[in-house]
This record gives C-alpha cells, structure tokens and sequence, in this order.
C-alpha cells in the first residue's frame, strides 16, 4: 500500500515559493464534490500513475464531501480551492493537462442553492480556464454528468420519442409514476439515452454542469485546445463516500445492508438508473488525455 503524502495547504503554497511541475493536475473536490478526492479523482490519480505520469490534486478538503475524520491520499496534494486564481497560478506551470473533477451536486433544497452552484461549478470552471490559459495548458477532461439530458428517453406507443411532461401530483398520490404524453396524455415507456439526445436541463445542478461544458468548449475554440466532457452517472466503487448529504444510492443501499435494513426502493421500483464502477471512470480520464506532445504551449 502507497505511504500517504503529505499536503500542502495553500498558505504554505505562497510562503515557501513551492512550485509544481507534474504531468498532471487532478482539481479535485474543490468545493462539495461527491465524487472528490476520496472517490473518483484518487482513482484517476491511481491510474494516471500506474500509466506513469506524476500527479496533483487540488482539493478544499471540505467536510461536506469527505465527512470530519479526514483524508490521507497516496499522492501529492494541495489544500485548497479551484476558484483560487492566485494558487493557480502556481500549480499550472509546466502541468500537461487538467482532470476536472470539482462540483458542487446533488439537486439542492430550493432556489436559493443557485449561487452557490454557480459560483463552485461555473465560476469555479471559469477561473480554471482561465488559468489554464495563461499557463499554456490546453488539455482538458471535465466530470461531465448525465443529468444534462433531463427526464431522459421516453417513448409513446403512439406519438413514437417524446418529451416528457412533468409528473402530476395527483399521479404520484395513486401511484402512477410514468410521465404521460405531452400530445395523448397516455404513461410513455422509458428507453435508453444515446449520447446524442436533446440536451434538457431540470435542475440548477444539471444547468450548471451543461454551462461547464459550454464555457469549457468556448475556452478550447478560443485557445486550441482540447476538451472532453465524460458524463458520470451513480459512479459506485471503492472508497465510495457514505453519511454525507452527497453520497449516492449505491452508497445508501450499502450502509442499509451493513446496518442488517433493507434497501428503501421508492416508487414502484420500475425506474432505471446506469451505474458505473470507479476503475471504469478512472480508465475513461486516462484514455480521454490526447497525447503530451500536444498538451501545452511549451
């Protein structure tokens, strides 16, 4: 088992004149990203040094994501906050490329969660590449996520691949769970959603993961760059978080089943959901880096 690294807090980043030339940077759980440095990005670190690169995470080290009792990865590390154009500046130099994992998640209590989303997702992305810019990097995997797509894919036996219309309350309260029609009002049957569907954002979450997407294909067409955008969803796996607000339902069937309860299914236990394991995810970041020789303006 790798000997856990020490972290560099950002203070200390400034005070020490420390400067980081690695391959790559991993942002990390910049802000309460479920996915953070405990989860999907110490498995990208994992396997971008198994293929032999030297690596970086960037991580807030918030509560929220990792709960209270601490995080000790295997790898270089700096505490600190992806919205931080000044640390930036210092991590960026000589970095070959940018995994993007830092979001803030989940579908938030009401409006008022939006600028909070918006200032961890989409400034937080903004700030990055705008950094990356001036740092001459121009390669870029962003933790897309499949929300983008909304409802999903829903089909009519009459009317063929619709969209959907909002379920009803009065649906829901006689257990009736299939969104209807919006031309024949009939239940519609769910199919499964290529990567080229409608884009139909529904929450402010997914409005603020599709805005990354756009910002960060703005930044590749103004800069040459090269971006891609890998659409998570229900990632599960080792160190996956649990007793956060942010862990998923793979996560909260497992803690059922280690507490000897059942695994709660809402609804009429009809829905689909795509899971996919962390060693996947990981292996999609890696083969998703173009290659070096064309990483930065060096």
């Amino acid at each position: 088992m790798s000997r856990a690294r020490p972290s560099i807090r950002c203070d200390e980043l400034r005070t020490s004149g420390y400067a980081s030339r690695r391959a790559y940077l991993t942002s990390v759980d910049a802000s309460v990203d479920h996915r953070g440095a405990g989860f999907v990005g110490s498995h990208v670190a994992d396997r971008l040094t198994a293929d032999g690169h030297e690596v970086l995470l960037l991580d807030a080290l918030l509560p929220q994501a990792h709960g209270t009792d601490g995080w000790a990865p295997a790898h270089e590390h700096v505490v600190g906050d992806v919205r931080d154009a000044d640390l930036l500046a210092r991590l960026l130099p000589g970095v070959d490329a940018v995994c993007h994992q830092a979001a803030m998640v989940g579908h938030g209590v009401d409006p008022s969660d939006a600028p909070a989303y918006a200032a961890h997702n989409d400034l937080g992305t903004a700030v990055l590449l705008a950094a990356m810019h001036a740092a001459g990097v121009l390669r870029l995997v962003l933790a897309g996520s499949m929300v983008v797509y909304g409802e999903g894919r829903y089909e009519c036996a009459e009317h063929g691949v619709v969209r959907p219309l909002p379920r009803t309350t009065a649906d829901l309260a006689a257990g009736l769970f299939e969104p209807r029609c919006p031309r024949c009002g009939q239940a519609l049957a769910s199919g499964l959603v290529g990567e080229d569907a409608p884009l139909d954002p529904r929450s402010t979450y997914a409005a603020t993961k599709l805005a990354q997407e756009h910002l960060a294909s703005a930044w590749a067409r103004q800069c040459g760059g090269r971006v891609w955008s890998l659409r998570y969803h229900n990632v599960y796996g080792p160190r996956m978080p649990r007793d956060t607000p942010y862990a998923g339902v793979a996560s909260i069937f497992r803690s059922a089943l280690e507490r000897g309860d059942p695994p709660q299914v809402l609804e009429d236990g009809r829905q689909r959901r795509d899971f996919v394991h962390v060693t996947d995810v990981a292996a999609a970041n890696a083969l998703a880096l173009p290659p070096t020789s064309t990483g930065s303006r060096r």
